[in-house]
């Protein structure tokens, strides 16, 4: 489905951004992994240790994919983070770490690979949101701001990038199934999760030419395997 294509996925030492990374390769694209993370032993295209906030390092990054690839089609910005704390405890440095985490190494990134994606006249970038920035609960206020503003970029860049054929959208995830999330809430119904491997099924649809149609969307994806 993504065959001759170089995908750039961010955070892909992670979860789910390892799936998606894995997934994105398996469905015949050349996979580029930028992650502040380390990574326990080098591969091809990978950046690790990579700062996505910092506008020069990343700038560097992209280029050297575009200059080893011929160029970039796709751009997954799943990097990110989360936490849990009230507004009576979450200073404003916490704040600024979701804003930092969540929306400006999207923005840092897309910012950097703009230039290749536009080249090709039919790039595809999707954005992680989150359910919660429609309604976000009780100590989610800085979270669900963060994505709230990827939401917002979303919409934005699909107008600002429709003219060169670069298509713009994000999915909403509900809880994702993951080890950390299974730690710190053990009593809950894991089977309702959403699995790494179904959101990466949404990305891989949404970085192809199945949804050509398709921009500025936010799609929820939110259905767990009950008895998987």
């Amino acid at each position: 489905m993504l065959e001759g294509r170089t995908v750039v996925v961010t955070g892909a030492l992670g979860v789910l951004g390892s799936v998606v990374a894995d997934a994105v390769e398996a469905a015949g694209a050349k996979v580029a992994r930028l992650d502040y993370a380390k990574a326990g032993a080098p591969r091809e295209l990978l950046f690790d240790g990579l700062d996505l906030t910092d506008e020069a390092a990343t700038s560097a990054a992209m280029a050297a994919i575009t200059e080893r690839t011929g160029g970039i089609d796709g751009l997954v910005n799943i990097a990110g983070g989360f936490t849990w704390r009230t507004l009576a405890d979450a200073p404003g440095a916490v704040w600024e770490q979701m804003f930092r985490i969540n929306l400006l190494t999207a923005v840092t990134a897309t910012r950097a690979a703009l230039g290749a994606l536009s080249a090709g006249g039919s790039g595809s970038i999707v954005n992680i949101g989150a359910g919660a920035a429609a309604k976000a609960a009780a100590g989610m206020g800085a979270y669900a701001a963060s994505k709230a503003g990827v939401a917002k970029l979303t919409e934005s860049l699909a107008e600002e990038l429709g003219g060169a054929g670069v298509r713009v959208n994000a999915i909403l995830p509900s809880i994702i199934d993951t080890p950390t999330n299974r730690r710190d809430m053990p009593t809950a119904d894991f089977s309702t999760w959403v699995q790494p491997q179904d959101i990466a099924k949404v990305i891989i649809f949404l970085l192809s030419d199945r949804s050509a149609a398709i921009t500025g969307a936010a799609i929820p994806v939110t259905v767990g395997r009950r008895g998987g």
